[in-house]
């Protein structure tokens, strides 16, 4: 019995979220995973994952672990599972790992990116992958000079919920910028030692209000600082959001 580590990819549309649900009447992706591994011959009880992506986020670079008794290569794994995923869901790269990898509790940061299509007429190719904002034009440069409130060690209350039900909500963020890319689209990359539930996405619907200019970058401070969910904006919604790297 050996204990793999793989990096998988999925479009989360059509995906309860990442983690198998009691009910297992809509689809997860740790649910799809089991499932093509029951395909080729695994036994187990469960597919161990780095983060419990929402409904409807992406990912390019969540990593899992698994043990499984397969007698033949890592290429031919890799295959024999990307043969029997369906067409959302797909495993990048696989390798036998320790016995003991745990690709959540070794983990030692993510990086998420976020997506804003902001342009006066909606793209259809976009939608699955962007949160169309207009009006208006939105200030990245207002934006910016607000994320840098989150760079360092806070309590980011305001912004989330410990998703392990805990009391601590203080997370360490190293990276948040805004960047401009061709056709309309604007990134935020957000890199930290751990997330709290749904922290991207308040961050970031709290963001365009400042690019919007319906906050300024001190009134974003000063809700960051309150460490009072209640003073927070609305989410942004999930179809902009993608897990990108899990850091060991």
């Amino acid at each position: 019995m050996a204990r793999y580590q793989a990096i998988i990819e999925y479009d989360g549309t059509d995906f309860l979220g990442f983690q198998r649900q009691a009910h297992g009447l809509l689809r997860t992706v740790q649910a799809e995973l089991e499932a093509a591994l029951g395909r080729i011959g695994w036994t187990g009880k469960a597919v161990l994952g780095a983060g419990r992506t929402d409904a409807g986020v992406h990912a390019s670079g969540q990593v899992i672990a698994f043990d499984f008794d397969w007698r033949h290569g890592d290429d031919d794994l890799l295959r024999a599972l990307n043969a029997n995923l369906p067409p959302d869901v797909a495993v990048k790269s696989l390798a036998a790992c320790a016995p003991d990898f745990h690709p959540r509790f070794r983990a030692r940061g993510r990086r998420y990116r976020y997506a804003i299509y902001n342009a006066p007429v909606r793209s259809p190719l976009a939608a699955r992958y962007a949160w169309h904002v207009w009006p208006p034009a939105l200030n990245v440069e207002a934006m910016q000079a607000a994320s840098r409130a989150l760079v360092g060690r806070h309590d980011f209350a305001a912004f989330g919920m410990d998703p392990e039900g805990g009391h601590s909500r203080v997370r360490t963020v190293s990276t948040a910028e805004w960047s401009r890319a061709p056709g309309s689209r604007l990134y935020f990359e957000i890199q930290a030692d751990a997330f709290l539930y749904r922290m991207v996405r308040s961050s970031v619907g709290a963001l365009k209000k400042v690019g919007a200019g319906d906050l300024t970058v001190v009134e974003f401070a000063a809700i960051l600082n309150s460490r009072d969910r209640s003073q927070c904006p609305p989410l942004a919604p999930p179809q902009g959001l993608c897990l990108v790297e899990v850091l060991y």
